[in-house]
């Protein structure tokens, strides 16, 4: 067996991975990169990346069906699904192959194969390689969590891998679970003219986001066509050649749902398993790494970054570790851990969903007396322009001190909106700054300021 020595050893090449490695190469650090199978990892093989190209596809199939709307007029319009497939591996593979470009660019070495630690300051590599370094990142991530009774086959039930290659698109499907992941894949497909219902065991859709902008959300999916069920379980599936028969109780009513197929979307689990972490002082709890506000395990010299480690399940904030993890490794002065009220979080539905910071019964919880602003999108004139008027701005504000605690926002573009928000609760503005701020006109961001004077009864446009 070859050893090789280095400062850092790496194990996975997801979006927490391979971005500390560039950032450990730029700290002078001689560091190497474990990966098994893909550079970059699930979220841009199988995860952010391929879907925002799927979603692109189904928001032209929206567009396409609202032509006259715009002027326009086309007859015997038609998608290939296949050429939908290939377009987003295409992206996935353009990105794959710049995360090689990276490596090599910043002199990291990259090892093919599965990794495990193997004693103080040690990583086996399956393939025959011995990596010796005083530091270890774990970056495996996660996988798709699966429930009795309703395990994802490859063909009739699909995990998010199977929902992003299909053959052909389904007449109908049910999703299981209404967080981001089950919520984009009920947009695409809905978009795409399949029937979709949407199970939930939570009372409320995306029960992350704050109340208000999830029962918005649920009226817009339900008034494009989706079938929402909130407080419901599917106690068992029953398969057919080619179809799925859902049995689903809602509070004392059960009901059966057939569908072509159905997608598995409760959640994931952390890939903890064959890292060799018998013997050591990781600490794993409901399958995900234990980590101080430095990234650091319970294991000396052994780090865990990303989905591995916890919430939120975002690959910027696990980028954000990678990088704050190497730093604290290489002696950088001035850090701060990592807030996660300051990580915004975005769902690309339609229409789409956006936030930062807590919602406004977390700030209420927390003892906060609050004022809350709301704008509409339809007060705004590039939305009206642009045809997108369905949506709304919310903020919520410290009536004390005018620190901004929460953004939340659903509409056209907000994931692109949000990061205005989320510099403000950086630089732990309050609602004068914003309120002095010049937003450009005509723009959507322009609700983001009238949200804030909203908040304050200094509204302009409602």
């Amino acid at each position: 067996m070859a050893e090789q020595s280095f400062d850092l050893v790496i194990v996975g090449s997801g979006p927490g991975g391979y971005v500390a490695a560039i950032r450990a190469a730029q700290l002078g650090l001689k560091t190497a990169l474990v990966e098994r199978d893909q550079l970059g990892g699930i979220c841009l093989n199988w995860g952010c990346i391929p879907t925002k190209a799927l979603l692109r596809s189904s928001e032209i199939a929206h567009l396409l069906r609202h032509l006259g709307d715009y002027g326009f007029s086309a007859k015997d319009v038609a998608y290939d699904t296949k050429k939908i497939v290939e377009r987003s591996r295409k992206v996935a593979a353009q990105l794959s192959n710049g995360v090689k470009f990276l490596m090599r660019k910043n002199k990291v070495s990259v090892i093919e194969g599965h990794a495990r630690l193997a004693g103080p300051g040690k990583v086996a590599v399956d393939k025959g390689d011995m990596l010796l370094a005083k530091h270890i990142i774990l970056a495996t991530g996660a996988r798709a969590r699966s429930l009795p009774g309703l395990e994802p086959d490859g063909k009739l039930v699909w995990t998010y891998k199977e929902a992003m290659v299909p053959d052909r698109m389904p007449k109908s499907l049910l999703v299981v679970g209404s967080g981001a992941i089950g919520i984009e894949f009920a947009s695409f497909y809905r978009n795409m003219g399949a029937e979709v219902t949407v199970v939930e065991v939570l009372h409320r859709v995306l029960p992350v986001e704050d109340a208000e902008i999830s029962a918005f959300a649920r009226k817009s999916f339900e008034k494009q066509g989706m079938k929402i069920l909130t407080g419901a379980t599917v106690k068992g599936l029953k398969k057919a050649a080619d179809s799925v028969t859902a049995t689903v109780a809602a509070g004392p009513s059960t009901t059966e749902i057939a569908v072509e197929r159905v997608i598995l979307a409760v959640g994931i689990v952390g890939n903890v398993e064959n890292l060799g972490l018998e013997g050591t002082k990781v600490k794993v709890e409901k399958t995900h790494v234990v980590i101080d506000p430095w990234c650091a395990t319970g294991e000396p010299g052994v780090y865990a970054i990303g989905d591995l480690a916890g919430p939120p399940w975002l690959a910027h904030k696990a980028m954000h570790e990678g990088v704050l993890c190497v730093e604290r490794i290489a002696g950088v002065k001035g850090l701060h851990p990592l807030d996660a009220t300051k990580v915004p979080g975005c769902t690309y539905c339609m229409p789409q969903v956006a936030s930062v910071g807590l919602t406004e019964a977390a700030a209420k919880a927390a003892g906060r007396e609050v004022r809350v602003g709301r704008f509409p999108y339809i007060g705004n004139g590039k939305a009206i322009a642009m045809g997108e008027t369905e949506g709304l701005i919310k903020t919520v504000f410290d009536a004390k001190t005018g620190e901004l605690l929460g953004a939340h926002m659903i509409g056209a573009e907000v994931t692109e909106l949000i990061q205005g928000y989320t510099i403000a609760r950086g630089l732990e503005t309050t609602e004068a700054e914003l309120m002095a701020t010049i937003f450009p006109h005509p723009t959507l961001s322009e609700t983001m300021h009238e949200a804030v004077l909203d908040a304050y009864g200094r509204a302009l446009h409602i």
